[in-house]
């Protein structure tokens, strides 16, 4: 069993769940550092020094000054995030060690699920080149304390149908599969309901791998042994390192929390293969009569506004925030899989979805890696919406897109905007 201490990590529902983390060598040579500006700041969103959090808590990264790229592509005045947890910093001219206290988040990624033990927590965020070498001047945030309340209490069971079950698709205990696969899984006799939503005789699924079953009257963990499909999955793409593997099924409630009587499968043993062409494949293509091929995406990828929301009124000129779930940012021109690059649409419709986003004022294109725009409007009401396009800015099958939001702008000049 992959145990995860002192704190459990789950990368939100990542279309690829990779097992395990890899560890960089006990003893790494200097390395060159990457420049980085003066003015460049890294900073946790929504989460201040000395908080109280739940067990359970998403962790989003804001960097600015710089852009967001993945591991293994040199470019200037970018990199990706690391979240270092319950340690100090790591020796700033080798590379970032990666093991528990340490995560990287190579893909680009600008959030986590993570899972931590009752008690008090460090936090740390440091921003790492293509080498995973951080930058000179470095480019950290502050180091913050975070306080997780004791263990959560029994909680009570829902009931499950007589007769409900759940179980692998296509997937039989002793099979063979390769390091990436799509595993499939259904259920009879129980509705499948997201989670959150109270249901009578409903719940959704979690993949548990290479773990026994959890307390059965308490929320199901979530980490990377306990996999959430909190949306009403019924698939995962999911990477596991060659060798033998244990895989069960586990439906919970709309907290989480097992049946009574528990709605599972049979505990089923896999067998992974290598396969060396799978890591450095292009993302599988799904094409459209008269369009480009569309990059497939997680069907629980989410794009989403961090600032502003929907109906808010903002200065003329805004720094527009935005963050990406279960998927990672990449430039435009980069192919990696379950990853692509924002558009700000302002004032537009979306377009077609089987054709390269135009680049005009109403389709603003962030192929630089950037998680933030500062956008400038006259005043009046506006549309926004965010689009996620692939390297060569076409949208993913299903298409990554945010809500459209409204706002207001507010009459003013330079003075008011300099106030964001």
């Amino acid at each position: 069993m992959l145990r995860l201490a002192p704190a459990l990590l789950w990368f939100g529902l990542a279309a690829v769940v990779a097992l395990p983390l890899a560890t960089a060598p006990a003893q790494e040579r200097a390395r060159q550092r990457s420049p980085a500006p003066q003015a460049a700041k890294l900073s946790f969103v929504g989460l201040a020094d000395k908080a109280q959090v739940p067990g359970k808590l998403t962790v989003r990264f804001a960097i600015t000054g710089m852009d967001v790229a993945p591991a293994g592509q040199a470019k200037r005045n970018a990199g990706h995030h690391h979240l270092l947890i319950d340690t100090e910093l790591p020796p700033l001219d080798r590379p970032i060690p990666s093991d528990f206290n340490h995560i990287h988040f190579g893909g680009g990624q600008t959030e986590a699920e993570i899972a931590l033990s009752p008690g008090r927590h460090t936090l740390q965020l440091l921003f790492a080149d293509h080498d995973h070498v951080p930058h000179d001047p470095p480019v950290m945030s502050e180091r913050i304390t975070v306080e997780v309340a004791t263990e959560a209490p029994e909680k009570p069971r829902s009931t499950a149908a007589p007769g409900a079950r759940v179980f692998f698709v296509d997937l039989a205990d002793g099979a063979t599969i390769p390091a990436r696969s799509r595993i499939r899984f259904g259920s009879e006799g129980i509705t499948l309901t997201p989670a959150g939503t109270a249901s009578p005789n409903g719940g959704h699924h979690h993949l548990l791998v290479d773990t026994e079953l959890p307390a059965l009257d308490r929320e199901i963990p979530s980490d990377f042994n306990h996999l959430h499909f909190g949306r009403g999955q019924t698939e995962v793409e999911l990477s596991l390192a060659p060798g033998e593997h244990t895989l069960q099924l586990l439906m919970g409630d709309h907290e989480h929390v097992p049946h009574d009587p528990p709605v599972m499968s049979d505990r089923i043993r896999v067998r992974v293969v290598a396969d060396g062409s799978v890591a450095s494949a292009t993302p599988p293509q799904a094409t459209t009569g008269g369009g480009r091929a569309r990059t497939t995406s997680p069907n629980d990828a989410a794009l989403y506004f961090i600032y502003p929301k929907d109906g808010e009124t903002i200065f003329p000129t805004s720094t527009i925030r935005f963050g990406l779930r279960n998927m990672g940012v990449a430039p435009a021109g980069v192919a990696k899989p379950n990853t692509g690059h924002h558009h700000l649409l302002v004032d537009a419709e979306p377009p077609a979805f089987d054709r390269p986003i135009p680049a005009d004022l109403n389709h603003i294109h962030l192929g630089g890696g950037q998680t933030e725009y500062r956008l400038t409007l006259p005043p009046g009401r506006h549309t926004l919406q965010l689009l996620l396009g692939d390297e060569n800015h076409v949208p993913h099958d299903p298409p990554v897109a945010s809500e459209r939001i409204t706002v207001t702008v507010m009459p003013g000049g330079p003075r008011a905007a300099r106030r964001r």
